[in-house]
This record gives C-alpha cells, structure tokens and sequence, in this order.
C-alpha cells in the first residue's frame, strides 16, 4: 500500500472556498465535490474567514504611523 501525501493548498485557494461557503449559494457538500475538499475542511476555513474578517477593517494607530 502506498502511502499518500498531504495536500498543501495556497491561501488564495482557502480564501476561494471560504468566500464560496460564505455566500451559501451551494451547499457544503456540493462545494466539497466541486472544490475536492473534504466538507469540514470547508467549514473551518469559512470559520477562519470570518474571525479574520475583522482585522481586515482594524488598525491600530501605532501600526499606522510607522515611517
């Protein structure tokens, strides 16, 4: 038996799922075919979305000022 390796996939990709699972146009399991990913896989990266999503938006103002 072989073994099989991991698949690394790029955060363009991630951020692809995820914005597909957000939108809810498909369901988890459509997408999980359409994207040959596994459903929970869809469902942590969505989460991860939109925990981030906030910091997207948020600054602090001693990051803003550096020269």
């Amino acid at each position: 038996m072989t073994k099989k390796s991991r698949r690394t996939h790029s955060p363009a990709f991630k951020a692809k799922v995820a914005l597909a699972a957000v939108k809810g146009d498909k369901t988890l399991a459509e997408l999980a075919q359409l994207f040959d990913v596994h459903p929970n896989q869809i469902t942590i990266w969505k989460n991860q979305l939109l925990e981030g999503a906030a910091g997207v938006f948020g600054h602090d103002k001693t990051s803003a000022e550096t020269p």
